[in-house]
C-alpha cells in the first residue's frame, strides 16, 4: 500500500471464506492508505527516518498480532533470500514514494505510483513470460498519463525550466517506488504458503535492519544538530503511521482479502488514490491543472483496463 492495496496481495486467497465484513474492512484500509502522505509530510522528518520508524513499529505490531493468532510458518532455505530481497525492495519503495511527496503533490505521486501493474508486466517480460499484445495499449495510455501528471504539459520556456526539475523528480521517484514494489511482489509470490502478516513482518525487519545503517546515524545527527525536528508532533505522526497505518491497517486489509473476491478488491483499491487526492485538495489546498487531472484519469483508466483484461483472460 503505501503502496497498492497490500505488499502481499499476490498471496491473498483466490476464494474468500466469507464475504461478511469484507467491504467495510477494505474501505477502511484504503482510507488509511490515502492519508499516509499527510502523516509523512506533517512529520517534517526525512523520509529515511520515517520509513525506519515505520518498519520498527509495523513489525512490532504485526509480531504481536502473529503471537496472538499463533500463526507462524518456519521459512526454509532460499525463502530467507526472498524475504530479505523483498524486504529491501519494500523499504526502498517506501523511501522513494515518501520522497516523491516532497517534489510533487501527494495525489500526483500516489496516482503515478499506481502504474505498478505495468512494472510487474515488464518484470514478467524480463523473466521470459509472454506479454499479451492487448495489454500494450493500456501501457501506452498509462505512460501518457504519467507525462501529463508531471504538470509540465502546457508550460514552456522559463516556466518549464523552473518547474521541470522538481516535477520530474517527483514523478521519477514515484515510478521508482512502483518498480521496487513490483520487485517486492515478485519476491512475495515465492512465499505463498506463509501467513501474509508474517511475510510483511519479516520483510519489514529485513529492510529495516539494512536501513538502520543509515537511519541511526541520521537520527543521531538530527538529535545533535536539529533537536527541534524531534518534536512531540513529529513523534505522534510517526507513531500513528507505524501502529495505525501499518500494523493495524495491514491486519484489517488481510481480513478483507479473506472475505472479498479479487474483482471487489481491485475495485475498492481505487479509494486509496481518491482519498490521497482529497487530502491534497482539502488539507494542503493543492489544485491540479487540467492536464494533471487528465493524466491521473488516464492512469486510473489504464490500470482498470489492465486489471479487467486479466479478469477476462482468467475467466
Amino acid at each position: 500500500m503505501s503502496h497498492s492495496p497490500s505488499l502481499t496481495s499476490a498471496t491473498s486467497p483466490t476464494r474468500p471464506r466469507t464475504s461478511q465484513g469484507g467491504t467495510w474492512r477494505m474501505l477502511l484500509a484504503m482510507v488509511l492508505s490515502g492519508t499516509i502522505g499527510l502523516l509523512v509530510v506533517e512529520s517534517a522528518l526525512p523520509p529515511l527516518l520515517v520509513v525506519f520508524a515505520r518498519c520498527v513499529l509495523g513489525a512490532l505490531g504485526l509480531g504481536l498480532w502473529l503471537a496472538w493468532r499463533r500463526e507462524w510458518v518456519k521459512p526454509q532455505g532460499r525463502e530467507w533470500l526472498w524475504l530479505a530481497g523483498g524486504g529491501i525492495a519494500l523499504v526502498l519503495n517506501w523511501v522513494a514514494l515518501f520522497s516523491a511527496y516532497h517534489y510533487s503533490s501527494i495525489a500526483v505521486a500516489t496516482v503515478v505510483y499506481h502504474v505498478q501493474p505495468f512494472m510487474l508486466l515488464a518484470l514478467s517480460a524480463l523473466q521470459g513470460e509472454p506479454v499479451e499484445r492487448r495489454k500494450l495499449p493500456w501501457l501506452l495510455l498509462a505512460l501518457l498519463g504519467v507525462a501529463l501528471s508531471s504538470g509540465l504539459v502546457g508550460l514552456d520556456g522559463m516556466d518549464a525550466s523552473h518547474a521541470g526539475t522538481g516535477a520530474w523528480v517527483g514523478v521519477a521517484l514515484a515510478l521508482l517506488a512502483a518498480a521496487l514494489y513490483a520487485g517486492t511482489t515478485v519476491a512475495t509470490r515465492r512465499l505463498g504458503h506463509m501467513p501474509s502478516a508474517q511475510i510483511a513482518m519479516l520483510q519489514m525487519l529485513a529492510g529495516g535492519l539494512v536501513l538502520s545503517l543509515w537511519a541511526l546515524p541520521l537520527l543521531t545527527h538530527i538529535a545533535a544538530a536539529s533537536p527541534q525536528l524531534l518534536s512531540a508532533r513529529a513523534a505522534s505522526m510517526v507513531l500513528t503511521l507505524g501502529l495505525v497505518h501499518t500494523a493495524f491497517m495491514y491486519t484489517v486489509m488481510y481480513a478483507a482479502f479473506q472475505r472479498l473476491p479479487a474483482p471487489a478488491i481491485a475495485a475498492l483499491s481505487f479509494v486509496y488514490p481518491a482519498m490521497a487526492l482529497l487530502v491534497d485538495l482539502i488539507w494542503f489546498g493543492a489544485v491540479p491543472s487540467a492536464a494533471q487531472w487528465a493524466g491521473m484519469g488516464f492512469i486510473l483508466v489504464a490500470v482498470v483496463g489492465h486489471r479487467a483484461g486479466i479478469a477476462l483472460r482468467r475467466h
